[in-house]
């Protein structure tokens, strides 16, 4: 993965990450998923949301105001 990205949310669930990328990338911020998942057991692995540094502030911001668990 490139520089500057880091992480902001991580979830068990895929479609609680995929919420949030959704609800980010809705005000313009790029975000990846990143799927650690096992792919035999899903129970094993975490999804994690990436975004770009410098939109950090604004994302905790829209977060907070959607009501997404941090």
């Amino acid at each position: 993965m490139e520089k500057n990205w880091i992480k902001i949310f991580t979830s068990s669930n895929f479609y609680q990450s995929e919420i949030v990328k959704q609800v980010l990338t809705r005000h313009h911020i790029d975000t990846v998923l990143l799927n650690k998942q096992d792919s035999s057991h899903r129970a094993f692995g975490n999804i994690e949301v990436y975004i770009h540094q410098e939109d950090f502030s604004k994302a905790i911001e829209i977060m907070i105001l959607n009501q997404i668990n941090l």
